[in-house]
């Protein structure tokens, strides 16, 4: 499975015609401790760059943005509970959604991971 990152620090691994988003180490540790995720809903169409939800900490509130247009056919529950698990593990176990009938030719404008990290290097300036 191949993982691409958006610049407003979104990542998505892609299977098939299914892909997982999250948020990447980087932006959880910029947020904090995370307090509350507001997950999509299942079923709903998403367009690339629409908010799929809110993830609140102690810093304040920031939405996350869909790095590709899809399907939301599964959420991770465990975040209703657990929401630090992002802290935690932003880009196994705390992965946010699952989307399908993904439109693979968004993919061509996200970033490798080793893209990322240079972009990341050079918000540090």
């Amino acid at each position: 499975m191949e993982k691409y990152y958006s610049k407003t620090h979104e990542w998505v691994k892609i299977d098939g015609d299914e892909a997982t988003v999250g948020i990447s180490d980087f932006a959880a540790k910029e947020l904090g401790d995370i307090t509350y995720v507001e997950l999509p809903k299942e079923d709903t169409d998403i367009i690339v760059g629409d908010a799929l939800g809110s993830i609140e900490s102690f810093k304040g509130s920031s939405d996350f943005f869909s790095p590709v247009s899809g399907i939301v056919i599964a959420t991770n529950r465990i975040l209703d509970d657990d929401p630090g698990m992002i802290n935690v593990s932003a880009e196994e176990k705390g992965w946010i959604c699952r989307l399908d009938n993904i439109d693979l030719a968004e993919v061509e404008d996200l970033m490798e991971e080793d893209e990322y990290m240079e972009y990341l290097e050079t918000l540090q300036d």
